[in-house]
Formats: C-alpha cells, sequence, structure tokens
C-alpha cells in the first residue's frame, strides 16, 4: 500500500483547499448563525467536479478516485462541517445507489444535472422507529396499477431544505422485515411530498435538515431504484461509502480544530509565557496530532480498499469511528486550550465542538459501528 499520494491526488487537495479558503471561510461562520443554505456554492463547486466526484466522465463527472474524494472532503469541513457533508451525502449517498442500482434512463435523467449543481440530492432513510435498525421502517408504498401510494415520515433529512432528488426508503412488502424494503428517487414538488421549514440542531445549522412527510404521495413504479425488496441491499451498500464521507468530514474537523489551537498556543501568553511553551499544552497538541494522522491512515486504508474493489466494509466502519471519536476529542481540547475565548458563540474551535458531535451518530452510531466491527471479526 502506497502512503504517499499523487501528483493528481495533490493536486485534487490543494485545488479544494484554495476554494474552501477563498469562497467558503469567509461565510462559514454567517451561514451557520443564519441558518442559510450556501447554495451560492453549488455552481462553483460543481466546476470543479465536486457535485460528482466519483461519477464517470460519460455523465458528465470527474471520475476521481475514492481517496481523491476522501482528501476533498476533508479540506472542506477543515472549513465548514456544513459544506462538507452537503458535498458528502449528494455524492456519497444520493449518486452513488443511482449510478450503481439504477436504469439508464434513471442515470441520464438525474446524474448530469446533479453534476453539474443543477439538481441536489437527499438521503431519506431515518425514521422515528428506525434509526440504527433500518429495518423496522414504518413508511409503506402501495402498488396501485402503475403506481405507488406512499405514506409516513422521515426524519432528519440533509440537504432537505434545497435538494431536488430524493432517495427515499419505504416498506412496500409489510411482514418481510427488511426484504420487504424498496427504494425510490422522488422529486420536489411531488403531489403528498411534503418537507418541513428547516431544523435547528446543535451543529450543521447550514445543511438544512427536514423532515419529510408522506400524504398519498403518489409516485410512478417507474421511480424505484433496483427491483421491488432491494432496498436494504442498496442502503447497506451505500452506507459502506457513505461512512468514509463522515470519515472524512470527521477528519476534516479534527485537522481544522488543530490547527487552529496550535495557533492560538503560540500567540496566547500566560505568566510571561506562550501557553506552548507549557508542557501540559504540549502534550494536549501532541495526542491531537497523532489521532488525527491516525485517522488519516484509517481513512485512507478504506478509500485504497474501495479503489481496489476488495471489500472495505471493515475498514470503513473502523475508519469512520475512529475518526469521528477523535473529532469529538480533539474538538473539545482545541476548547479547552482557547479557554473562554473557546467558549464565545461563533468562534471557530466552538463550531467545530458542535458540529463534531453529530458525526458518532450519523452513517450508524459508534455503537453500531462497533458491533460491524466486531462481527466482522467473529464471522
Amino acid at each position: 500500500m502506497k502512503f504517499n499520494a499523487t501528483e493528481e491526488q495533490k493536486l485534487i487537495s490543494s485545488t479544494v483547499r484554495e476554494f474552501a479558503e477563498k469562497e467558503v471561510r469567509p461565510i462559514a461562520s454567517d451561514i451557520e448563525e443564519e441558518m442559510r443554505f450556501p447554495v451560492e456554492l453549488l455552481p462553483r463547486m460543481a466546476s470543479l467536479g465536486l457535485m460528482g466526484m466519483q461519477v464517470p466522465e460519460e455523465y458528465g463527472g470527474a471520475g476521481l478516485d475514492s481517496v481523491s474524494y476522501a482528501m476533498s472532503i476533508e479540506e472542506l469541513a477543515r472549513v465548514s462541517a456544513s459544506v462538507a457533508i452537503i458535498v458528502s451525502v449528494h455524492n456519497s449517498l444520493v449518486l452513488y445507489p443511482l449510478l450503481k442500482f439504477g436504469r439508464e434512463d434513471q442515470k441520464r435523467k438525474y446524474v448530469p444535472d446533479m453534476v453539474a449543481g443543477k439538481r441536489l440530492g437527499a438521503y431519506c432513510i431515518t425514521e422515528a422507529t428506525a434509526g440504527s435498525d433500518v429495518s423496522n421502517e414504518s413508511s409503506l408504498g402501495v402498488r396501485d396499477g402503475d403506481n405507488y401510494v406512499l405514506n409516513g415520515e422521515k426524519l432528519f433529512i440533509t440537504n432537505g431544505d434545497k435538494a431536488d432528488v430524493f432517495f427515499v426508503m419505504i416498506r412496500t412488502s409489510p411482514g418481510k422485515g427488511s426484504r420487504g424494503l424498496s427504494a425510490f428517487m422522488i422529486e420536489r414538488g411531488t403531489k403528498g411530498f411534503n418537507i418541513s421549514a428547516p431544523l435547528k440542531k446543535m451543529g450543521l445549522n447550514a445543511s438544512g435538515t427536514v423532515s419529510i412527510h408522506l400524504e398519498n404521495c403518489v409516485v410512478p413504479a417507474e421511480s424505484m431504484l433496483g427491483n421491488e425488496g432491494d432496498g436494504m441491499k442498496i442502503a447497506l451498500s451505500t452506507l459502506d461509502g457513505g461512512r468514509i464521507g463522515v470519515g472524512a468530514q470527521s477528519l476534516g474537523i479534527a485537522q481544522g480544530a488543530f490547527e487552529a489551537a496550535l495557533e492560538y498556543s503560540k500567540q496566547r501568553e500566560q505568566f510571561g509565557r506562550k501557553i506552548s511553551e507549557f508542557q501540559g499544552i504540549q502534550w494536549m497538541l501532541a495526542d491531537m496530532a497523532m489521532k488525527v494522522e491516525a485517522s488519516r491512515l484509517l481513512l485512507y486504508k478504506a478509500a485504497y480498499l474501495r479503489d481496489e474493489g476488495k471489500d472495505y466494509s471493515l475498514a470503513a466502519s473502523m475508519a469512520k469511528l475512529f475518526a469521528s471519536e477523535t473529532a469529538n476529542e480533539v474538538a473539545d481540547k482545541a476548547v479547552q486550550i482557547h479557554g473562554g475565548v473557546g467558549y464565545i458563540r461563533g468562534t471557530p474551535v466552538e463550531r467545530f465542538y458542535r458540529d463534531a458531535r453529530i458525526t458518532r451518530l450519523y452513517e450508524g452510531t459508534s455503537e453500531i459501528q462497533r458491533l460491524v466491527i466486531s462481527r466482522k471479526l467473529l464471522k
């Protein structure tokens, strides 16, 4: 396994970093405080290939490898975790299953516009009764001729406030458990597909998180992704890739928080010395740097295995678990190093601290990751 990035990967990473510094950092705090989805960034990110990073060139995508994708999400999250998750969900959770399981007409209908930033994707699985237990979906789809009539509610939908295309999991065969789930691609504006106002959250307030209410929502049978009953298979396959995305987001949060703490420690003086000269601070910085780097290696290994066409499920869970735990620990230490300044609303480390918390919850909680890892080890 190679530990050096290729020249192309280095160029991609530096290009995204430059974009993040020039275009995202100046608005990162404002969009969070205002709960404003940064729609103005979508066409700019599309022009860089960020809205279709792993989409084949035949559909207008950049055709990048998974390592380049992880690097790009990391660079965005280093500045804004909200912008990073907007891009990650669009790429990992919507474009990926569409490309892998969709019919050619579905791909041609949605993918080019999504790559161009003209349509945004959202992923709808979570329900009040189905979080970690995806098989416990209760939203119901009933076949009616050439259509399905859908009823139910979906929660915590990232990008939902501005999304145009929604991946939606529905139970189409009651009594069949995980084998009774199916996936649909549903367009914004479909009658009976109702979108709530954005939810005010602890963090990531610029990512447009909403609830979806399905009220006798009629969708054509041809909007189904794959075959009836394939929903669970599609979801599990998609979540493996999604964990690389969240792992990269976590890594970016940790990297950004570490850099802020390191810089502040060199400036802040107490007792006539820079606080970076105190051993207590030095050891905190050492632990932070070590865990950030370990997260990066785990993440790149998972991405590398995916690029090699090998089973990367275990590696992705390890990367997501370790990186998300690291993001929380590093953000906490960054606030500690900043002292009272780090507790002030709107400062970067305070925002990193709040944004980090969700990484241990979505795309599978830390407990679910440990379950996945242990099952893989013991089988």
